[in-house]
């Protein structure tokens, strides 16, 4: 239900199905001390987030740490965008051999960013949270 302001909470089923939509998302984490916020290719089993990436900051700064992982998209027909955040702990299962993590690692997902991404990160949801925006019907 929309409040006064017309933000409109997801329900988390709907966010789960709403990551399903996209290929393209924005990672958070910390690497050095230092925020960051980059975009990944990414790809989802049931509510499990997974990328693949390089050695480098989104490696060091996920791998085994808390993250933060956004999608978000717009509706032109009404006006309305929606955001969905997962909250969790990655980890780097490229060499993990439990069930899971080979069947993760068996997603089709092709990085549009070049060169090699060895490494596969999972994000284990902690929470999965959105909101809806919908203007005023006289905006519309």
């Amino acid at each position: 239900m929309a409040d006064h302001s017309g933000y409109q909470e997801i329900p988390r089923d709907e966010c789960v199905g709403l990551l399903a939509t996209a290929t393209v998302g924005r990672i958070a984490g910390t690497a050095g001390g230092r925020p960051f916020l980059l975009p990944v290719n990414y790809a989802v089993d049931g509510d499990r987030v997974v990328f693949r990436t390089s050695a480098g900051t989104k490696l060091s700064g996920t791998a085994f740490g808390r993250v933060a992982f956004e999608i978000d998209g717009f509706d032109d027909a009404d006006r309305s965008w929606w955001s969905v955040v997962v909250e969790g702990v990655a980890s780097d299962i490229s060499d993990m051999v439990d069930e899971q993590s080979t069947k993760l690692r068996s997603l089709d997902l092709h990085p549009f960013a070049p060169g090699e991404k060895a490494y596969w990160v999972a994000i284990q949801p902690e929470s999965i949270t959105g909101r809806r925006v919908r203007p005023p019907a006289d905006l519309h």
